[in-house]
């Protein structure tokens, strides 16, 4: 995809973080945006500022685990603007943590709705409205560096590994008919946004019964806040996810310097051996 003046993106988990730097990096492009999320009040907001700056926006609150929210966002999309050229499937959550034993059914409904039934709505939903219109096109599933390694995250990390192998069939199969719209898997590492405390927008339907905190838990928590403040900072990425779908590049490896991870893996399955994760060897 070359052209960008005028053409109409879409991004779910638009009110922060990466998908709110995405939403503002494709209106410096002159697109025109629609930004989805669950978070009624931050999605407000954001779509305020980005009129500010003169940006052409709209705002749509979803939840992306429903189907039906999806369908409404599309046809939203549609009634606005008349087509829709980029959609990024990047809404996400992540749990308390705790062993993958120790999660409970509504833990799976939470983190799977959210994180991979939101990309497989986004895709069912978009590409075929995307195909119709014969235009040139993208799609940027929101994956995770742990969507590519072993000992990712358990739940988390579970809904990751799925997005790139949705990701990966969905290119293949774009390829193979002859689209003119293509597609890329975004896996990022540690990037400076509050996703650990995503718990904020859990369904009260979904909540577990109070419980005490787990010391080994927190302190792991802990740690990880550290690592996502240090982080990248989501315009770094905004930027290389408009790199890729410029260079029609489908892998988007935002860390390099965490390669080796990956790189593990691969090894340690081509050589028949046992996971391990983080361990360094």
């Amino acid at each position: 995809m070359k052209e960008f003046e005028d053409k109409v993106a879409v991004v779910t988990g638009a009110a922060s973080g990466i998908g709110r730097a995405m939403a503002e990096r494709f209106a410096t492009e002159g697109m025109k945006v629609v930004l989805a999320d669950i978070e009624e009040g931050a999605l407000a907001k954001a779509e305020a500022e980005m009129r500010e700056k003169s940006a052409s926006v709209l705002s749509v609150v979803t939840d992306v685990s429903k189907g039906e929210d999806i369908e409404k966002l599309a046809q939203e999309t549609l009634d606005a603007f008349g087509a829709v050229h980029v959609v990024c499937n990047n809404a996400g959550v992540t749990d308390r943590g705790g062993a993958i034993w120790q999660k409970t059914l509504a833990d799976w409904e939470w983190v799977m709705g959210a994180n991979l039934w939101g990309v497989i709505h986004g895709v069912r939903v978009f590409v075929p409205i995307m195909l119709e219109q014969g235009d040139e096109g993208h799609v940027v599933n929101t994956a995770s560096l742990a969507g590519l390694m072993a000992g990712g995250g358990n739940t988390y990390g579970v809904t990751k590994h799925g997005v790139v192998s949705l990701s990966e069939s969905l290119y293949l199969e774009l390829q193979t008919a002859g689209a003119k719209i293509s597609a890329s898997v975004l896996c990022p590492g540690w990037v400076n946004t509050d996703i650990l405390d995503a718990e904020r927008n859990r369904p009260p339907e979904l909540a577990n019964p109070a419980q005490e905190p787990d010391p080994i838990v927190e302190e792991g928590r802990k740690m990880v806040r550290g690592l996502l403040e240090s982080g990248l900072s989501p315009d770094n990425v905004a930027d290389q996810v408009f790199n890729a779908i410029r260079d029609d590049r489908f892998y988007i490896l935002t860390h390099p310097e965490m390669t080796p991870v990956v790189e593990r893996r691969m090894n340690d399955i081509l050589g028949g051996r046992n996971p391990t994760g983080f361990v360094p060897q």
